[in-house]
């Protein structure tokens, strides 16, 4: 709550972005961060920046509005490059962003109740977001989120990113055993609305679909 009140009560728009690197989609930290930035500037998530310039005060505008990232992930590094490119260049639009990172942990600790706290608070922040951006195969859900498309080839995919069809996340490792027949079924195809994940393409996940 005080960290809520302190960076994103008062944002006029309040943006999520959770990245992680997963062993089946390998990708460099660099590219990631490329990814981030051509996906949420491609989608008008954030607004394009000047190269050129440098920020030297905020907009006087009376248009101008303010964007709140916050950013949750285990690598700082992408949070540090799109944190300088906002603080250092202005926006194309005038549009003032302030992007935050609660915790800078560099791997996960799930043995550590702590982390585990610290974990279950950014998801809670996280659930503030009007616009969400998250990697393929995210279990975090709440808004239609845009998902940063795997690599395939530790390249940057083409496009970067894609509007998820439901708000609903992706269930890894459902239960695939048919009660009618008592054997191994179709999971799909047992329960209504129930479909694989359209971000995830690994059997047997599934999610729910309107």
């Amino acid at each position: 709550m005080r960290y809520h009140n302190s960076y994103l009560a008062k944002a006029k728009e309040r943006i999520g972005i959770q990245v992680r690197i997963f062993s089946w989609a390998p990708i460099s930290v660099e590219n990631v961060y490329e990814q981030v930035v051509r996906c949420t500037q491609q989608e008008l998530i954030l607004p394009g920046v000047n190269l050129n310039q440098s920020q030297i005060s905020p907009s006087t505008s009376t248009e101008s509005t303010t964007k709140t990232v916050l950013f949750v992930s285990l690598y700082g590094e992408v949070y540090e490059r799109l944190y300088n490119l906002y603080f250092a260049h202005p926006t194309t639009t005038g549009e003032m962003i302030s992007i935050y990172k609660p915790t800078h942990k560099e791997r996960q600790q799930t043995d550590k109740q702590f982390h585990n706290y610290k974990a279950m608070a950014e998801i809670w922040l996280l659930s503030f977001s009007e616009v969400f951006m998250t990697s393929s195969g995210s279990t975090f859900a709440g808004v239609k989120p845009w998902f940063l498309q795997s690599s395939k080839d530790q390249n940057i995919p083409n496009p970067p990113c894609r509007r998820g069809v439901t708000i609903d996340p992706c269930y890894h490792g459902p239960p695939n055993f048919n009660c009618k027949t008592g054997s191994t079924g179709d999971t799909e195809n047992i329960v209504r609305h129930v479909r694989p994940c359209d971000d995830f393409n690994y059997a047997p996940a599934i999610k729910l679909f309107d």
